[in-house]
């Protein structure tokens, strides 16, 4: 091996290291309000139909923090993109404190349009960490970093009980309580990541590429019109990029859409809210916990096996999520775990094939247009679902939720002609 070789393997290493330590906060700072997200807007609303609202503005906010944040990094690098995204993020968490103190629902979404910015922050991380990779191992290193959300995720939706009293003790609502400790957490992500990712690996994987092959990484700098022409164009010609966002798209609707409702069918079984948040920890383990494993299998087994196998555990999930009683029950739980197991396996697979089908030079762009399109697909799914639930129940929630898992397997047809990028 080179020294220069060397070298890069030690940044990658420093990098993925770096990323680890922000995702833990960060992934505490998007879930700890999950669990009483739907609570609180139903609160504030005073409308079932408009519980999921909240959350599904959130989804809309990540969707448009994803683009924003993907074209800030690539004319400035990861880390100026990834320190805004938590700031905006954070800005978001105060507003919705407010909102809830005030019981304005407009001032609450907002707030929640804003938070957005957290998990889409979070998600474009991932990308980060394979910059400098090696092809052979890009599952497995953007699978590290989102294991590494599994520290503060987990451990988010259970601080839902001590910041409710936490909230109450300073005269605040008590469904306020875990929207103070994602400011807290995620500003402490925002200054892990710039005071740390330090060089860029961005910025040097554009420099090593250009040293290979000059002007091969120009910045490519281009209006947000022409560099959407030109995702447009990658996607209907790369098997790869196209097949990589409709995985992850259709995984995430699925995932948001009964994730979203699940909190308010338990409430109406008269669930207490640690047992909410219970749940809700199983769920993110189920998302994150074993994702080196997932990207283990994508690298060696190849992502159309782990698509296939990750619609066949949403599939599962939905049986079991879909067959629960209200309130609280093991089926809950199971089907919870699984759903999010089903989403790591699609997002894994699906995130290496968008990266791996792409120039560096547009890389990302795309990236941010596939996080991009997959939380607005959710965002959809997330306002049928408070509508399916309203209507016909969490059952049929399930049924729906596995229409959409349809899309996973076109996904799997799609990705077995892709053209990878070794670069």
């Amino acid at each position: 091996m080179t020294a220069s070789a060397h070298d890069v393997e030690r940044l990658q290493q420093h990098t993925v290291r770096v990323l680890v330590g922000s995702q833990a906060l960060g992934g505490l700072g998007t879930t700890v309000g999950i669990a009483v997200a739907s609570v609180l807007a139903r609160d504030v609303s005073g409308s079932e139909s408009l519980a999921g609202l909240a959350q599904t503005v959130q989804v809309l906010g990540a969707a448009l923090g994803s683009y924003l944040v993907a074209r800030l990094m690539g004319r400035r690098g990861r880390r100026i993109g990834l320190v805004t995204g938590y700031l905006v993020g954070a800005s978001g968490a105060a507003i919705c404190v407010v909102g809830g103190a005030v019981r304005s629902f407009p001032v609450l979404l907002l707030g929640a349009l804003l938070l957005g910015a957290t998990t889409a922050t979070g998600l474009q991380a991932r990308y980060a960490a394979t910059d400098l990779a090696l092809p052979a191992r890009r599952a497995r290193a953007l699978s590290t970093v989102l294991w590494a959300t599994t520290l503060g995720a987990v451990a988010g939706p259970n601080l839902v009980g001590p910041a409710g009293r936490l909230a109450s003790a300073v005269g605040l609502p008590r469904l306020t309580g875990p929207f103070l400790v994602s400011v807290v957490a995620v500003l402490l992500a925002a200054g892990v990541v710039a005071a740390a990712l330090r060089p860029d690996p961005l910025l040097v994987a554009k420099e090593l590429a250009t040293r290979a092959t000059p002007g091969a990484a120009a910045s490519g700098v281009v209006s947000a019109r022409v560099a959407w022409r030109r995702l447009q164009d990658l996607a209907r010609t790369s098997p790869g990029v196209g097949a990589g966002i409709l995985a992850v798209s259709a995984a995430q609707a699925v995932m948001v859409a009964v994730m979203i409702m699940t909190p308010l069918h338990m409430d109406h079984g008269g669930a207490a809210l640690q047992v909410i948040g219970l749940v809700i920890s199983i769920h993110v383990l189920g998302m994150f916990f074993f994702s080196p494993l997932v990207g283990w299998l994508a690298d060696r087994a190849g992502r159309p096996v782990t698509l296939l196998l990750g619609a066949g555990v949403l599939w599962t999930a939905l049986v079991l999520a879909g067959s629960s009683p209200a309130g609280t029950s093991f089926r809950i739980g199971a089907g919870l775990f699984l759903l999010g197991l089903g989403w790591s396996c699609c997002t894994i697979a699906g995130s290496a094939l968008v990266t791996e089908s792409t120039p560096l030079t547009d890389r990302t762009d795309v990236q941010g247009a596939a996080d991009l399109v997959m939380n607005v697909v959710a965002a959809a799914a997330g306002v049928l679902a408070g509508v399916v639930v309203d209507g016909w129940g969490f059952t049929a929630l399930n049924a729906f939720a596995g229409v959409l898992v349809l899309g996973v397997l076109l996904a799997v047809a799609r990705s077995r002609r892709a053209d990878v990028l070794v670069a």
